[in-house]
């Protein structure tokens, strides 16, 4: 059935669904990644489509910016349209000096402040974690994801509400307690596969340095996600 935000029905969807959060991301995944890609929905301008990789079927559909967004999708996809794991492709801004532009982190814990998940368990601090079998995937196959001198790294992300509302000091707590990086849609995408008994996993690309303002070009920001997109095609085949 379709539902609210997505016009697909049952079946429409591959139960392995790769989440960037750019409409125009999800497009060229499935144009230059998938084979026989079709276009499932377009509702508001998020894209989904459907097509093969390998000879699996395979989706990739957007979730915009934010944890209420990707909340909306992950939500609909889980309950109502046959998604059995989802792994968000994103970007990240790079909290520890171990981290450079252009790494990827495979998020295997996500902090949050997000008021979202304080109201799931009243009174319990949630712990958002992702399927250990998707993360534990992915890292095995980073020795062969990249070929440009990037590292893959594995390690805690803090999901934010606030893009533009500099928090020196909780940045600073963040990374000495081991956080690689901050982005905005992981810990509720957690939160929602366990809400499902489902399955999910963030692979973000660091694209700037909190600390000293570094940035990636917007040409390389295009470009560098296919790195995190191998890992997730990996992370679906072998776990």
């Amino acid at each position: 059935m379709a539902t609210p935000h997505i016009a697909a029905e049952l079946g429409d969807f591959a139960p392995d669904i790769l989440m960037p959060g750019d409409p125009r991301r999800a497009k060229r995944i499935a144009e230059d990644v998938l084979t026989d890609a079709r276009l499932i929905t377009d509702v508001r301008g998020i894209l989904g489509y459907t097509g093969t990789f390998e000879s699996r079927r395979v989706s990739v559909m957007a979730s915009g910016m934010g944890q209420p967004s990707i909340t909306i999708y992950a939500t609909e996809l889980f309950q109502f349209l046959g998604a059995k794991r989802i792994i968000r492709i994103g970007t990240a801004g790079g909290l520890s000096p171990k981290v450079a532009i252009g790494d990827v982190v495979v998020g295997t814990s996500a902090h949050t402040d997000s008021a979202m998940t304080a109201a799931r368990i009243p009174g319990v601090h949630y712990s958002h974690a992702p399927s250990f079998a998707l993360a534990s995937a992915a890292v095995a196959a980073a020795s062969a994801a990249s070929s440009d001198g990037s590292k893959v790294h594995a390690g805690p992300l803090f999901s934010s509400d606030h893009f533009y509302l500099s928090r020196p000091e909780l940045m600073a707590g963040l990374t000495a307690y081991g956080t690689l990086g901050v982005e905005m849609e992981a810990a509720a995408l957690y939160a929602v596969a366990a809400e499902f008994d489902a399955e999910a996993l963030a692979i973000v690309t660091v694209t700037d340095l909190i600390a000293t303002g570094e940035g990636m070009s917007s040409d390389d920001r295009e470009s560098k996600f296919l790195t995190a997109v191998s890992l997730g095609l990996a992370a679906f085949k072998n776990s």
